[in-house]
């Protein structure tokens, strides 16, 4: 016998919404599990029913979108503001921007997938017919008063072509609650650098979902930073489809006191002699919790795999909360697979060495957090971006508590 699940506010307030915008078949669902709790198995560490208390209005369209909230010299610049394409200046060689209707993620049994299906009105659409110099900029802003606002972006990479694509998530200090979607698809032998920066307000909730299909001897790198909202969480959903297709997936959660960041991976092989080697790092300090989980799935003809999963996390106070959940679904006989999963402090004797030099003590801390960090951040090839992003663990660094 299966007993009715207790709605809360938040669970109550979706369920009205979800029936304004016609999707009562994810409102139904809603009203018979409740949203995700710690038995359900993704979402272990992030239990949505207990974390989100309450749904704001959704979002009405903003009349004035504000500045992105990080500038990259060069780059070319997109923008959605409450869930609305902005217009924008003539794209660069080889690239159409467009917009479509609709949700654009695969149907599965997640309900921040479900959501954002659902309430996603416009798409922004992007094709790269061939190689694009400069860094695409994608600013995905919340403005107003709390709202609740999801939105999505879709993007195809034709054969052959190179790209950065920089995607940005801030809004007004308000205690918005964003859902963003974005499904990527890389063409034969494309080559793909795709960022994803957390900077709302610490009183938003920030949820995102990266999809990425790739082709053959397609070339993905991904890099997540968590560093902004009181509570994010992004799932990474990488498929390598065609033989020779390879994914660095990586990730960074920073979180001070109050805050939880959770990076969850799914990384699928469907094919013959594919690799991916996710790597990820979560920093904590004060009263926070960075979660990480990740999961290789190999299926049964996927022989030739080579993936390694590796999760490195850093304490720096004694009330911080790093937790880790690496797993292997393999169901191919001939593979190298691999995970792993690593937790402490500053290193005594590192630390101690560059107070010998006579370093202060918080810049020797500085330093050794930056050389943690560095194997992240030093493969994006960029000046500028690259510059920018040290410039976030800056901020972080010196924001304390």
């Amino acid at each position: 016998m299966r007993f009715p699940v207790r709605l809360g506010a938040a669970e109550e307030t979706l369920i009205a919404q979800l029936k304004a915008v016609g999707a009562d078949q994810v409102a139904e669902r809603i009203s018979a599990v409740g949203l995700p709790t710690r038995r359900v198995e993704a979402y272990h560490y992030t239990d949505l029913k207990s974390l989100l208390q309450t749904i704001p209005p959704l979002a009405q369209p903003a009349n004035e979108a504000s500045a992105p909230a990080l500038r990259v010299p060069g780059a070319y610049n997109l923008m959605i503001a409450n869930g609305v394409v902005q217009n924008a200046a003539a794209a660069p060689a080889g690239v159409i921007v467009g917009k479509t209707e609709g949700g654009v993620l695969t149907t599965r049994d997640d309900m921040l997938v479900n959501l954002s299906n659902a309430f996603a009105k416009e798409v922004l659409t992007l094709t790269l017919e061939s190689s694009v110099d400069p860094v695409i900029q994608i600013e995905r802003r919340t403005e107003g008063e709390a709202a609740h606002v999801s939105d999505a972006v879709k993007i195809f990479v034709a054969d052959g072509a190179s790209a950065v694509i920089l995607e940005t998530f801030s809004g007004s200090d308000a205690a918005h609650v964003a859902n963003h979607a974005s499904y990527i698809s890389l063409g034969k032998d494309a080559e793909l650098t795709h960022i994803t920066i957390d900077l709302s307000a610490r009183a938003a909730s920030h949820f995102a979902t990266n999809e990425y299909h790739l082709a053959d001897g397609a070339k993905l790198r991904t890099l997540v930073v968590h560093a902004g909202a009181g509570l994010a969480r992004t799932h990474l959903f990488p498929k390598m489809d065609g033989a020779g297709a390879h994914a660095d997936v990586t990730g960074l959660n920073l979180v001070s006191d109050g805050q939880h960041a959770d990076i969850t991976m799914e990384a699928t092989h469907a094919v013959p002699h594919t690799s991916s080697q996710p790597l990820f790092k979560s920093i904590a300090r004060g009263r926070s919790k960075a979660v990480v989980q990740g999961k290789l799935v190999v299926v049964r003809d996927a022989q030739k795999t080579d993936a390694k999963f590796m999760h490195q996390g850093l304490m720096l106070s004694d009330e911080a909360e790093i937790l880790s959940k690496p797993e292997l679904e393999i169901y191919a006989d001939d593979v190298v697979c691999g995970h792993g999963s690593t937790c402490g402090q500053l290193d005594e004797d590192s630390l101690f060495y560059l107070l010998s030099r006579g370093v202060p003590k918080a810049e020797a801390e500085t330093m050794l957090v930056r050389g943690f960090i560095a194997e992240l951040i030093d493969p994006i090839e960029d000046e500028s971006l690259n510059e920018a992003l040290q410039g976030i663990v800056d901020g972080w660094l010196l924001g304390g508590n």
